[in-house]
């Protein structure tokens, strides 16, 4: 896909919660999911005075995640991934068809 659809939230947004932030600045967090897009490749964003590049955007339905990309969440498991969001939206359901974006990204190399 080389067409993304318009942003439904500024990259300010993308990374905000303090234990993801310091995951991201000491390299264990490299991916966000949204349901939204939040930014594009090659845009960046600054976390704690450290500037992060989105490397990659993808559509990609929940039903593919794995424990490997809830630690590139940020996140020991899956289990431990989805347990957690359906705590912090009250109500919602875990749908494993439901498509999200996936931000990739990495620091800017500053040297």
């Amino acid at each position: 896909m080389t067409q993304y659809p318009k942003k439904t939230c500024e990259i300010d947004r993308l990374v905000t919660h303090e234990k993801l932030v310091t995951a991201a600045l000491n390299g264990t967090k490299t991916q966000q999911r949204r349901a939204g897009v939040y930014g594009y490749p090659g845009e960046e964003f600054v976390l704690e005075g450290r500037a992060f590049v989105i490397t990659d955007l993808r559509h990609e339905v929940l039903s593919s995640m794995t424990d490997s990309h809830a630690q590139s969440e940020g996140y020991p498991n899956l289990e431990f991934y989805r347990e957690l969001i359906l705590r912090m939206h009250p109500g919602m359901a875990w749908d494993d068809s439901q498509y999200v974006w996936v931000h990739e990204f990495s620091k800017v190399d500053t040297d």
